[in-house]
């Protein structure tokens, strides 16, 4: 499996000279998760999040040599470049920084004055995202979704045949923190005879997991199941918002269109295959009865190891639990291995019919939601199609999102005998739609 191996990178024991990185809940030794960010009056430039600073890549360029300075040379101002150059640049950078970062560096008094502090700085798109593809492997979302419009069917007859996707709007990527303002667009209720145009109703969020292209395929040629996981150049969090009054309306005969395209926000950091080696896992056995994947999309070793043991959390704060000081309130907690489908089998099928994925494109997990209510990856989930609310800490209710409403996206990985890493932040706050 690409970017699969264990190393010293891995080692619990490492520290850091960094003093907030030992036990930081995201980003320490063991992580080194890659972005762009700009320092204060600065230009946007690759960096690497280490603790709650951020280390410059190009002021250590010439503290770095072979693959791993060809890494930093082929990056600017977005990592497409560098992501193109697949795992052995990547790895080798990996285990210098790590060599610059761990305690006892001879290098230190040269590195300390590229540190930036995290909070002081603004983080962007790691990359330009060229495409942008919305997958469908939550199981578990699927069916309560299904559930809802057809109680004795909720899956549809090719949904454990086939990697159900479909093409998203990459111009409307957005990073973490970025204000998502509230579509406008056809609505038409069971009650109402007309459809009418205004804001969405019934807005909600997407728990997800990202998954960063690197080397791309050419026109009209696959990429077998044995080798798609090498072209995975990392994860990310990622809330695929939705309005599902539009999307009832609008979606068929063809799918979402207004419902999806208006925002997608990203965690800005690119979690690597190597940083997330000791948190692979079985794929989940298939239930009896389920057939087997076709031969394109089967691989011995990917379901070994191909998923991901992530866990997976969704938070919320309103307008008034701000005002009052009150702690976000958990909406959910679930995890990336309940995906029905490897990252590796995305790319697969994503190529199989010769599409060109590119460097920089972006791959969304859909929903990732549990077996229960507690771990619904979505409102229109934990919400029974807004017919049983949400009750808050602060005596509001929801069913679905308000404007002012924040909705937080972290991640977890932990297994005994590794130091636990994170993702960071994905978070969007809603701002009220433009006058219709």
């Amino acid at each position: 499996m690409g970017g699969a191996r264990l190393d010293g990178t891995h080692d619990p024991a490492l520290r850091s000279w960094v003093p907030s990185a030992d036990g930081h809940p995201d980003f320490p030794i063991q992580n080194l998760p890659l972005g762009i960010f700009s320092p204060t009056g600065g230009a946007r430039r690759a960096g690497i999040a280490i603790g709650d600073r951020i280390l410059d890549l190009r002021g250590i360029a010439g503290l770095l040599s072979g693959e791993a300075a060809r890494f930093v040379e082929a990056a600017g101002e977005t990592l497409n470049g560098a992501l193109a150059l697949g795992a052995g640049p990547r790895r080798a950078l990996r285990l210098r920084i790590c060599e610059l970062l761990r305690q006892g560096s001879p290098e230190r008094a040269g590195i300390e004055p590229h540190l930036h502090e995290a909070a002081s700085c603004t983080l962007h798109l790691p990359a330009a995202v060229g495409d942008y593809t919305d997958f469908y492997v939550g199981i578990h979302h699927a069916t309560n979704v299904g559930r809802q419009f057809r109680p004795d069917n909720p899956l549809l007859p090719n949904y454990k045949w086939v990697p159900i996707g479909y093409h998203g709007r990459a111009s409307s990527v957005v990073p973490s923190g970025t204000p998502v303002r509230r579509p406008n667009g056809q609505r038409k209720p069971a009650a109402e005879t007309v459809p009418s145009f205004g804001p969405s109703r019934n807005l909600d969020y997407e728990l997800e997991l990202g998954i960063w292209i690197g080397p791309g395929n050419e026109l009209g040629e696959p990429v077998p199941i044995g080798e798609a996981a090498d072209r995975i150049a990392g994860y990310c969090l990622l809330n695929d918002w939705s309005a599902r009054d539009i999307q009832g309306w609008e979606y068929q005969p063809l799918g979402p269109f207004l419902a999806k395209n208006f925002a997608t926000t990203i965690s800005p950091w690119i979690v690597t295959p190597e940083a997330l080696a000791p948190f692979r896992a079985p794929q989940a056995p298939r239930p009896d009865g389920d057939p087997a994947p076709l031969p394109y999309l089967a691989d011995e070793a990917d379901a070994a190891s191909g998923a991901l043991a992530i866990e997976l959390e969704a938070l919320l704060v309103t307008a008034d639990m701000k005002a009052k000081g009150m702690a976000p309130h958990r909406l959910a907690l679930s995890d990336a291995r309940h995906m029905y489908w490897t990252a590796a089998q995305l790319v697969a099928h994503h190529a199989s019919g010769g599409c060109n994925l590119r460097p920089g494109d972006l791959l969304g997990s859909g929903t990732l939601s549990g077996p229960d209510r507690a771990s619904c990856g979505s409102l229109l989930e934990a919400t029974n199609g807004g017919r049983e609310p949400i009750a808050l800490p602060s005596g509001e209710e929801r069913r679905f999102l308000q404007d002012g409403d924040e909705v937080i996206l972290s991640a977890r990985c932990r297994r005994e005998g590794f130091a636990p890493i994170g993702f960071g932040e994905c978070r969007g706050a809603i701002l009220p739609a433009p006058s219709a």
